[in-house]
């Protein structure tokens, strides 16, 4: 379609829904008695007598009611169907055309970008629980968890681990009545709505935002990274900050941990290994912290380090090389800088 038809059609179907106030009223006092009198209109409604002509007029310009020219004139109603299938049509057509115009923005082009917008907002947090494909962190007030709730029982179905934290704890939902199990690995419940509300979808793709941002207050906001290098930080924020202080469980399955399970936070990893019996290998794809050169490392877990501030997580991988210290985005003791780490029973796996 070219641009001069494009705009004809989306001005055509603007057009024909732009309804004013009156006529609106009209139309759907007529649909409801299939035939009325322009005296029984304005009876029925409060369109002054004066503006009743007119107004049907143009519902019969529009062709969405049939005049007839009696003594007095009828307004009949039409099918609905048929009165909006040129609309129905043009407005089909009209979204194929935009569509084919429509070049989707490059996302990973913007490492940051600050939006204040509630609809842009939830929409992003959609965006990060779709995108999730081995591990997702997030924080949700009651309502996003309503919202959302089939997304993220979509993502436990998939193999996403994913741990909920719901605040303020005082409204989530109780335990009893909703199935945290269904949509989370581990769920708690954080006090207070000074709790941001929070998505990272494997380390990288995340939305943080004030609790005010999701409820429409115009003075707050929502930030979207989109860059490991950057996403990483609300990953580690939601770890130390958010998760360590959430102190309701609503959902542990006695602390068990389902392998393989691929890790993007080395201090989950670590802590989650501690809780394992028995030997358990891992493969660590990363980048060298000298080089910077990408490298995957393979072989047996023979430690773990995890100091009682969390400031420093090791993991400790015997190789075929020798052993590899592990650790977090921006390590700096550690041979690896680790972006995934996958941890299995019998042998290293597949990355």
């Amino acid at each position: 379609m070219s641009d001069e038809n494009l705009r004809e059609t989306v001005e055509r179907v603007g057009a024909g829904f732009d309804l004013g106030e009156y006529e609106i009223e009209a139309y759907l006092t007529v649909l409801q008695h299939g035939e009325l009198t322009a005296s029984e209109i304005a009876d029925r409604t409060d369109i002054p007598q004066p503006r009743v002509y007119d107004t049907v007029r143009s519902l019969g310009d529009r062709g969405l009611v049939e005049l007839r020219e009696s003594r007095p004139m009828k307004v009949v109603a039409l099918d609905p169907e048929s009165a909006f299938e040129g609309l129905q049509s043009d407005f089909a057509e009209m979204v194929a055309a935009l569509e084919d115009e429509y070049t989707a923005p490059a996302r990973d082009t913007e490492a940051v970008s600050l939006v204040k917008s509630r609809s842009t907002i939830v929409r992003y947090f959609g965006e990060v629980i779709a995108d999730a494909e081995f591990e997702l962190v997030c924080s949700l007030t009651p309502s996003l968890l309503e919202r959302f709730a089939d997304d993220l029982a979509a993502a436990k179905d998939r193999g996403v681990s994913v741990d909920l934290v719901v605040t303020p704890s005082a409204d989530a939902p109780d335990p009893e009545r909703f199935d945290y199990g269904a949509v989370a690995t581990t769920a708690r419940g954080r006090r207070g709505i000074t709790t941001p509300v929070v998505a990272v979808a494997d380390g990288q793709y995340s939305v943080y935002a004030t609790q005010g941002a999701v409820r429409d207050d115009p003075e707050k906001y929502g930030v979207i990274f989109n860059r490991s290098a950057l996403g990483f930080l609300v990953s580690g924020f939601f770890g130390t900050v958010i998760w360590s202080t959430a102190n309701r469980v609503l959902h542990d399955p006695n602390g068990a941990v389902s392998l393989p399970r691929t890790y993007a936070s080395i201090r989950r990893c670590v802590k989650d290994l501690a809780t394992i019996d028995g030997d358990v290998y891992a493969t660590v794809r990363g980048r060298d912290v000298l080089t910077g050169e990408p490298r995957t490392d393979r072989g047996r877990v023979a430690e773990t380090r995890l100091e009682a501030n969390e400031e420093v997580a090791t993991l400790v991988v015997e190789t075929d090389s020798g052993p590899v210290e592990v650790g977090g985005r921006v390590a700096a003791y550690e041979d690896v800088e680790a972006h995934e780490i996958t941890v299995a029973r019998d042998a290293p796996p597949q990355a």
